[in-house]
């Protein structure tokens, strides 16, 4: 009985900790983001960090990106998710080429996922595949996406239908094929952009 009331326990702080990994309260001011896997597609240097900007969570935790590459990225360990959804909070917050904050899903390895974007210097949303290390466009739409504010960016996908949704509004659903099966998911900008997550969630369907 005791050790069927320790699995218990076990099981109950597991799904505690779950239910508190969408937020970035519990980490370290300055440090790199525990559980998260980090680094570019392409060339550059960028700079993922725990820091705090007002508004994100009670604690004001975010997970910045202030570094600057070709299409950074940091993808939550131990994701593996086929059909699903992926799920953030973010706010840009500056940059000259691009102010653009993305979740990645199906992701198998820097060169090769799936990506969908809002930017604020273009107010749009847009969707693309990444193949060998380069980004194919499949759709973008105009949207509003003000600069220095909050922003929840929402990607649902089965089998081949994508879907999109910035702010709680729907702006892109498509069909597309080129990746498929399980992968990762994470968070993702673009060139300079300087850009904080809040909050990132990420789940199968099925």
């Amino acid at each position: 009985m005791r050790h069927i009331l320790i699995g218990i326990t076990v099981a109950a702080l597991a799904s505690s900790a779950s239910a508190q990994a969408p937020g970035f309260d519990g980490t370290v001011l300055g440090a790199s983001p525990h559980y998260w896997s980090c680094g570019v597609t392409g060339s550059g240097t960028p700079h993922w960090v725990i820091t705090t900007e007002p508004g994100s969570t009670h604690s004001d935790r975010v997970l910045l990106q202030d570094g600057h590459g070709t299409y950074p990225w940091c993808v939550k360990v131990g994701t593996s998710i086929t059909d699903g959804y992926v799920e953030t909070r973010f706010k840009p917050l500056a940059g000259r080429e691009d102010q653009a904050g993305g979740v990645v899903w199906r992701w198998k390895n820097a060169d090769n996922y799936y990506v969908a974007r809002a930017n604020a210097l273009e107010n749009n949303v847009s969707l693309y595949y990444v193949e060998g290390g380069s980004r194919k466009t499949i759709k973008y739409i105009d949207a509003p996406v003000a600069p220095a504010s909050w922003h929840t960016l929402r990607v649902e996908f089965s089998g081949t239908h994508i879907a999109v949704a910035l702010d709680g509004k729907r702006y892109i659903e498509v069909d597309d094929s080129h990746i498929s099966g399980p992968g990762g998911a994470g968070v993702w900008t673009k060139a300079d952009s300087v850009t904080a997550f809040s909050r990132f969630h990420a789940g199968s369907s099925n």
